[in-house]
């Protein structure tokens, strides 16, 4: 069984390895992750975030230095949902795609409000990183 998929993607001016270090770095997170936007912390090795259900865990399952910021998120009641995010070499900057799923709980608006979100979540991303230097320095 397949689901119905839409890949998202932005383009940015920094170098892949400034991308993934900076955005799969789960502390960086609520600066561009909307969701998140509340704060996430390190508690007994894990990553939390509160949500209305509860305590959500988020784990990069990586490796993220090789551009992969694959990420599960694990809702209070175990359920994971896998989000697939890479960071392409672009020329000399970055491709970011996020390959967003449509599963069977989901309606067509519901579908069409999650991938408006993750577009604006890859632009607040673009905006933090956009001429970046390549030590990672961010302008």
């Amino acid at each position: 069984m397949t689901w119905p998929a839409v890949h998202i993607s932005q383009s940015i001016n920094a170098a892949p390895h400034v991308v993934a270090n900076f955005a799969g770095d789960p502390a960086n997170l609520p600066q561009w992750a909307a969701g998140l936007s509340n704060g996430i912390r390190h508690e007994d090795g894990r990553w939390l975030t509160d949500s209305p259900m509860g305590a959500v865990e988020v784990r990069f399952v990586g490796p993220v230095e090789h551009g992969i910021l694959d990420h599960d998120v694990v809702l209070p009641g175990g359920s994971v949902t896998h989000n697939p995010l890479r960071v392409l070499r672009n020329d000399t900057g970055s491709e970011v795609v996020f390959t967003l799923f449509r599963g069977p709980q989901g309606t067509a608006d519901d579908f069409e409000g999650d991938a408006a979100a993750v577009k604006a979540d890859l632009s607040r991303l673009k905006g933090l990183l956009d001429g970046a230097a390549p030590n990672g320095t961010i302008a």
